[in-house]
């Protein structure tokens, strides 16, 4: 089965050429800088458009503009566009202010046709990432007629900069994106499984292990998850070797597509939103593909565990006890945590396959982290602090929230069993640090390791500064900066 994908604007850099900007159609954005100033492109629209745009700059309400913010001037006169944006910006803005207007941009446009002139704005390529980020839309679902996105053109004093890694990072955001967003009946383990196969064409090594070969390598906690399913479980490997004979760096991914908690059923209010609880693998999805598209200087090894949480007479029951493919065994208290059994057992394989530099995992793991972090923040675990701190910088670099939280010895008393190695649950108190705890223990020794909690960033109920409602890619682009090459 072949899965829709959402595509990015076509979009054009080119020298910025003012003659004849009053005929251009769509819409025309301007930039407005510090104090009202107009620069060269929003001072000849401004003469165009009868000072429409410095009456605007002039008003009370142009005033309070803050940066980021767009103003609309629909049907100006002198001017064959339907509006004139006129976004506040610094030229000397930051990357983050940058992508986050010209996603402001893309919101504001409303699928139309846009003309931006840029000027002398130092950070264009965040600009164009932030207006092919702004412009997703979803639609994969609907049974509307599909309409691509209506093309921009950028116009700049430099036109001679190359957008091709802003937007190999915006497709990567756009997997991920559509990964999560898709419902379960349609992104189900075997056309997820085919989806990731399509980044060959990336020149990226794609194998996918069947439940028969992860039988063999002994991976019995994954499909404890999976076996009151009637999606086959599969774990996929996906290789980009672009960094020489360096170790890679290994990104887990938690790839449930449908979680209804097993025997250990969910309420009903709310299970819909299940769906995503495959945030993970669709992150680690979009990293490789960014990683790719851009033909990355780094090695970079992702494996996803794809299964679906069902309740079966062949499910998983609460109090059954299942050995791990490191071979340790674990009491299955709660199938509801289901998601650290995916990883365990994937985080193993990766280091006895890969022998990587080190190790990422990312999971919508707990509703804990949210109570802690909210949706603000993805909570951040870590055995090493150079290498966590490595990642924050990162995200922060990206504008993608971070937070790390403790772990100790301490918190392994609550995962004790009476029947096995340990428990997979640690009760309410201090739920995602437990999780985190339970993971660490299928980290060898040496290994740098960080846990990404990301339930409460994967998905959004309402819209971000950079995209709409629902999947928001968050990590992608972290994670992408801090792999480089």
């Amino acid at each position: 089965m072949t899965l829709p994908a959402t595509p990015l604007a076509e979009l054009t850099l080119t020298q910025t050429d003012l003659d004849g900007i009053e005929g251009r159609e769509g819409v025309v954005a301007v930039l407005v800088g510090p104090e009202g100033k107009l620069d060269p492109g929003a001072r000849r629209v401004d003469a165009r458009a009868k000072k429409a745009v410095s009456r605007m700059v002039a008003s009370e309400e142009g005033g309070k503009m803050k940066p980021g913010a767009v103003a609309a001037l629909d049907f100006p006169a002198g001017m064959a566009a339907e509006a004139v944006l006129a976004l506040r910006l610094d030229p000397k803005a930051t990357q983050e202010e940058a992508r986050k207007g010209g996603a402001a941009l893309a919101k504001a446009a409303k699928g139309r046709a846009m003309t931006v002139l840029a000027s002398s704005l130092r950070e264009l390529e965040a600009l164009a990432e932030g207006l092919w980020l702004g412009g997703y839309k979803f639609t994969a679902s609907r049974g509307e007629a599909k309409k691509g996105p209506e093309p921009v053109a950028l116009m700049a004093k430099d036109a001679g900069r190359d957008l091709s890694a802003a937007r190999a990072v915006a497709e990567g955001v756009f997997l991920t994106r559509d990964l999560v967003n898709l419902p379960a009946n349609v992104l189900t383990t075997t056309s997820f499984a085919e989806r990731l196969e399509g980044l060959r064409d990336l020149g990226v090594e794609v194998e996918v292990l069947e439940e028969d070969r992860l039988a063999e390598l002994g991976m019995r906690c994954l499909l404890a998850v999976g076996q009151g399913s009637e999606s086959p479980s599969k774990v996929v490997t996906m290789r980009w070797n672009g960094g020489g004979d360096e170790a890679p760096l290994a990104l887990v991914g938690k790839g449930v597509v449908f979680d209804t908690g097993g025997i250990s059923l969910k309420p009903g209010a709310g299970m819909e939103d299940m769906t995503m609880d495959m945030g993970g693998a669709g992150t680690v999805a979009g990293v490789v593909h960014a990683v790719a598209a851009r033909k990355a200087k780094a090695n970079v090894v992702g494996l996803v565990g794809l299964v679906e949480n069902m309740p079966d007479g062949r499910a998983t029951r609460p109090g059954d006890v299942v050995r791990s493919m490191k071979g340790d065994t674990v009491e299955i208290i709660n199938t509801d945590a289901e998601g650290r059994l995916v990883l365990c057992d994937v985080m193993w394989h990766a280091q006895e396959a890969y022998r990587p530099r080190g190790m990422i995992d990312l999971a919508t793991l707990t509703g804990a982290v949210i109570v802690a972090l909210g949706h603000e923040n993805a909570g951040v675990f870590s055995n090493d602090d150079a290498f966590a701190g490595e990642f924050l910088r990162a995200a922060e670099a990206e504008g993608e929230g971070a937070w790390r939280l403790p772990m100790g010895p301490g918190y392994d008393e609550q995962l004790k069993s009476r029947f096995a190695d340990m428990k997979n649950v640690g009760g309410r108190p201090a739920g995602s640090i437990t999780a985190a705890q339970f993971l660490r223990r299928f980290v060898q020794e040496g290994v740098p390791w960080a846990h990404l909690d990301i339930a409460g960033t994967a998905s959004q109920s309402k819209g971000t500064d950079l995209g709409p409602a629902g999947a928001t890619g968050w990590g992608v682009r972290a994670l992408d900066r801090m792999i480089g090459g």
